[in-house]
């Protein structure tokens, strides 16, 4: 260790030849905002220098393309992608992210600590930086029944455990504000450490109490005016632009040369084919260049600016004794990634991996779908009052509109009303075989025919199905349980396809292309249903997430979360 590192001192000084330079580059200084052209000296995987070296092992000639740190993903949850870890890096290096911080609470939820474990393990042999936020809320509510519960004990085992930076979302928002002891044990737990936040809608003395706890981030900011009371009051703001949740363009103002150090780019939920289509983090650095803000501020936002908060040392810039993490780019109002290396590696050119996939460090979780057996008269929902809460679903946003309205009854029944879209949404659990299901209705999905069916339901991923007949939404479950976790579109009594998600139910063992391929077709399905959402399936998988306002369905029953309770 020490030799190398006076070895790295002594290529910094010119005394001996790099292991590699990037010569004619232009290099992007996210601590000045400026550009520079120099050459680029890297020795043992990390920066030895920027000037004029010529001495190496090999020479790459940049011809005065631009040079990068590699970027950083300050908040995101791998799962969503539907990749197994490896697929997951081959599409994200190849966009030029590098490091990722992610708590893993979705696989966690359904399959516990170790879950952890393989995801952690197997991601060693893979070009990327993974970070673990230790998840805060397994599950995430009381109004849910969830796979797994972390207790205080194997929290604390987790934040001692190398590699793990801090505490994972604290999405129990009430539970802190309200202070609830076994929520405040798990922030004391963390002191001293990172403590992710997620406080959708919470303002006022309310956000006070949140803050005062410790928490000094949020992802979940939607308006300009929340975001800027969230900032004023010392959190760092995550500016998400993910596939459901898409908030870049309403809080980008809030980016000035006043307040930029306090903000970072994120994307926390990203499909599999977004990731493929149109990218990752690049993708967000792209559009915020194409809004209007400035490029090195652009990249400053994906890069330092998350290292620093995180405390994510010798991360996110190019200097000498920085990791060698760095993305090459033709163009930086295009921003596309030619060129990725990882330590000093070159690990991907011209959007495509060139590293090795399906390397796996211990047992996958599978055969995770436990449902106790019913029949389709339990998806019956009893008449109640004329008119009853709906959940209507927010284009682009991941909160939803608490309604009420008049609903279609026959026979003492509500059924789906297609004319009005007012469909019938169900959450079936799917853990313990408890006979659980939730049945409610939801406005916004604009199906005329058949159902939408998944296990992928944030946070405890239960089954949820939103569909037009019960006879094609009991249909669906049942395939959903013979395949052990997947998407699924019914239509006419007929399963027209479906995604097999047999890895915690959340995550496909199949190629990236072939995973794109197959949920491309399932979407392309369900518009010719009748949905006219872009991601129908990923929006479907928020109805079930009881910690973002206003109404959700779980296995328990409708919740209303503003007042955080069952509705009766």
């Amino acid at each position: 260790m020490t030799s190398g590192l006076a070895n790295l001192i002594s290529v910094a000084k010119g005394e001996c030849p790099a292991d590699l330079v990037l010569s004619n580059a232009r290099v992007v200084n996210v601590f000045n905002g400026e550009v520079e052209v120099g050459n680029v000296a890297i020795y043992g995987g990390m920066i030895a220098g920027i000037g004029d070296y010529r001495e190496a092992g090999q020479i790459i000639d940049l011809e005065g393309r631009y040079l990068a740190p590699g970027l950083i993903n300050g908040h995101t949850h791998i799962e969503s992608s539907m990749l197994d870890i490896d697929q997951y890096a081959r599409v994200v290096v190849a966009r030029g992210t590098l490091a990722v911080i992610t708590d893993l609470h979705e696989l966690t939820n359904v399959c516990g600590i170790g879950a952890i474990r393989y995801i952690l393990n197997s991601a060693r042999r893979l070009p990327l930086e993974l970070f673990l936020t230790a998840p805060s809320c397994v599950p995430a509510t009381r109004f849910e029944t969830s796979g797994a519960c972390l207790e205080a004990d194997e929290l604390k085992r987790i934040l001692g455990w190398k590699g793990v930076i801090g505490l994972g979302e604290m999405m129990n928002f009430p539970g802190v504000i309200g202070g609830d002891s076994s929520i405040l044990k798990k922030i004391n737990m963390a002191k001293g450490k990172i403590i992710d936040g997620h406080a959708p809608s919470v303002r006022d003395k309310d956000l006070a109490a949140y803050i005062a706890a410790g928490i000094y981030s949020d992802h979940e900011s939607v308006s300009l005016e929340e975001a800027g009371e969230k900032l004023k009051r010392g959190m760092h703001i995550m500016i998400r632009e993910g596939s459901s949740e898409k908030n870049l363009e309403a809080l980008l103002p809030l980016v000035t040369d006043k307040t930029y150090k306090r903000c970072l780019f994120v994307v926390d939920d990203r499909s599999c084919a977004d990731l493929l289509r149109d990218g990752d983090m690049d993708a967000v650095v792209r559009k915020a260049i194409k809004l209007g803000l400035e490029p090195v501020q652009a990249i400053q936002l994906a890069t330092l600016n998350a290292a620093e908060y995180f405390g994510l040392g010798r991360l996110g810039a190019i200097a000498p004794g920085y990791i060698a993490n760095l993305i090459v780019v033709d163009d930086l109002s295009e921003f596309n990634i030619g060129m990725a290396f990882y330590h000093g590696k070159l690990v991907a050119e011209e959007g495509k991996a060139l590293f090795e996939a399906g390397r796996y460090m211990g047992k996958k979780p599978v055969n995770m779908v436990n449902i106790k057996p019913f029949d389709i008269g339990a998806l019956k929902l009893a008449a109640g009052k004329e008119a009853e809460p709906v959940i209507e679903v927010v284009p682009g946003q991941i909160i939803t509109k608490k309604r009420v309205v008049k609903k279609k009854i026959r026979d003492g029944v509500v059924v789906p009303d297609t004319e009005n879209d007012i469909l019938k949404l169900v959450v079936v659990e799917r853990h313990r075989a408890s006979g659980n299901i939730g049945i409610g209705t939801v406005k916004g999905f604009g199906l005329k025919r058949g159902a939408l069916v998944s296990s992928v339901a944030h946070d405890s991923h239960n089954i949820i199905a939103v569909g037009t007949d019960d006879g094609d939404i009991y249909t669906g479950i049942q395939e959903v349980e013979r395949l052990q976790g997947g998407l699924v579109v019914v239509g006419g009594g007929k399963v027209l396809a479906s995604l097999a998600l047999p890895i915690g139910g959340l995550l496909s063992d199949q190629p990236l292309e072939d995973v794109v391929a197959q949920l491309e077709k399932l979407e392309s399905l369900a518009a010719e249903l009748g949905s006219r959402l872009p991601s129908p399936f990923a929006t479907l998988s928020f109805l079930a997430l009881p910690v973002i306002p206003e109404l959700r369905l779980t296995d328990l029953g409708l919740v209303d979360v503003n007042q955080f309770k069952l509705i009766e």
